[in-house]
Parts: structure tokens; C-alpha cells; sequence
């Protein structure tokens, strides 16, 4: 894994894909080292703002060194990011946390699972594993940003809370209604989300890999700002925590306790 680093990307392009989200590439030699379900840290220019903003890698142009982002307005930061245009600069850490095990889960059957800004990473996962992908994507409605994109990588299963498309409910009912099957399971987003697959896999013997989503301050494992209770002692902290941004925020389902 290549050494993080601050750099300035330049905004190639951005426009808003759905109520609040955003599709933001930028121009970075950071695109080298983007292995699907890691992130990078954003810095606001805002003095008020100072903190970066974690987000997780949608895409990546290693050919082009393009990086792209797709995330949603959250606040103070998120929302200055919004308004960037192709030419400015942004200040971006990266690249940051360990991503998804794809060798777990090369030539098997596999869940690729997201819910709402979870499922950005899905796409770079859908594009580079070699496996037999299933895609199950919970979406609030019919906004369905990245859906379009994600089914050209595999096979794709729909739910929505409101059921406007798909089946109802959300992506554990997308499972049941359409009777689907997995040998290792790869998912990001909400933690009621990830709880549910964690007990589906654990009762059903499945493998299971989930990226938490979490507040971050610092980004690098410095301030403990971000832990996740953990089964094993962790060697900075010494008790049963581990940090997101450090060690993980992909973890197997069965090392945390969530």
C-alpha cells in the first residue's frame, strides 16, 4: 500500500445526481492507489470548516489519473464542495483506510451490498472483482443514482423504502423476495443495514465484509475519534476497539461488534 499524502487535485467536472448528491472527478495522481472501498479526506476551504470530510472512492481512472467521488451533503463542508467547478483545486489526503479482500471472494458467488451513500463504493468493487455478482442496492425512492452504472457490472436487485421501484423495503427484503445465494458477502452502508447483514451471514454460514461508515475527525488513527468495539485487543488503544480510519473501514463481519 502506497504511503499516504496531501495533495492538490484539480475539479475536473461535478453536477448533482440525484436531491443532495453529488458527482465530483477530480484530476490526481492519488487515482494509483484508489483499491475499491477506501477513501480519501477532503479539506474545506472555509476557515470554519477545517476538519477534512472523509469519502469513500466511487471510481477511478488510473490511466487518466482520475479520482471520483459521489457523495451526499451532510453539512458545512459537503455543501462548499458542491459548489466547486471544473478548475478549481481542492486540498485531498489519500489514499486512506484498507479496502475490500477481493481475493475472499475471486470465482465465488458474491453480494455486492449498499444502502444510500453506500453505494458509490459498490461500483469500483462491481467493475474490478471476478466473481458472480449479485448487486443489491436500498435506495429512500426512485432517485436511483449509479443504478444504471452498477448494471453493467453485474446483476442488479433493487429496494426502495418507499417501494416505488424494486421490491419494498430494503436490500435484506431484495434477498428474501428474490431468493438469492451467496458464498461471501462485501457491503456498505448504514449501520441498522449492516447489522442485519452481519446476522444474516452469521446464521447462514456466509463470509461477510462490511465497510463502516462513520464520522471521522482526523482521517489517520490519531484521535480515536471514530472507534468500532471490536473482538481482539487493539495494540494502540489496548482495549476492544479498533480505529475505522486505520483499520478499516472494511472489517470482517464477525471482528466487530456492531
Amino acid at each position: 500500500m502506497a504511503q499516504k499524502k496531501k495533495t492538490t487535485a484539480g475539479v475536473i467536472s461535478q453536477k448533482e445526481i440525484a436531491p443532495q448528491i453529488f458527482d465530483l472527478w477530480l484530476e490526481t495522481e492519488l487515482a494509483q492507489d484508489a483499491h475499491p472501498g477506501r477513501f480519501v479526506a477532503v479539506y474545506p476551504k472555509s476557515a470554519d470548516t477545517l476538519l477534512p470530510r472523509p469519502i469513500s472512492i466511487c471510481e477511478a481512472d488510473q490511466a487518466h489519473n482520475r479520482l471520483r467521488l459521489v457523495y451526499r451533503i451532510a453539512g458545512k463542508g459537503t455543501k462548499e464542495f458542491s459548489a466547486w467547478q471544473p478548475g478549481d483545486e481542492a486540498a485531498v489526503l489519500g489514499v486512506l483506510g484498507n479496502g475490500f479482500p477481493m481475493e475472499k471472494a475471486e470465482g465465488k458467488k458474491v453480494f455486492l451490498m449498499g444502502g444510500g451513500i453506500g453505494i458509490p463504493p459498490m461500483l469500483q468493487l462491481a467493475k474490478e472483482l471476478r466473481a458472480e455478482k449479485q448487486i443489491i442496492v436500498g435506495y429512500r425512492n426512485r432517485d436511483l443514482f449509479l443504478a444504471e452504472e452498477l448494471r453493467e457490472n453485474g446483476t442488479v436487485y433493487i429496494a426502495t423504502e418507499d417501494g416505488s421501484v424494486g421490491c419494498p423495503g430494503n436490500v435484506m427484503d431484495a434477498v428474501r423476495e428474490n431468493g438469492l445465494k451467496a458464498e461471501v458477502i462485501m457491503a456498505c452502508g448504514p449501520m441498522p443495514m449492516l447489522r442485519a447483514i452481519k446476522k444474516y451471514a452469521t446464521e447462514n454460514g456466509i463470509e461477510a465484509y462490511l465497510s463502516l461508515e462513520e464520522r471521522m475527525a482526523c482521517g489517520v488513527g490519531a484521535c480515536l475519534g471514530c472507534v468500532c468495539k471490536t473482538k481482539e485487543v487493539d495494540h494502540h488503544s489496548h482495549v476492544h476497539n479498533a480505529r475505522i480510519c486505520t483499520d478499516g473501514p472494511v472489517f470482517e463481519a464477525k471482528e466487530v461488534d456492531i
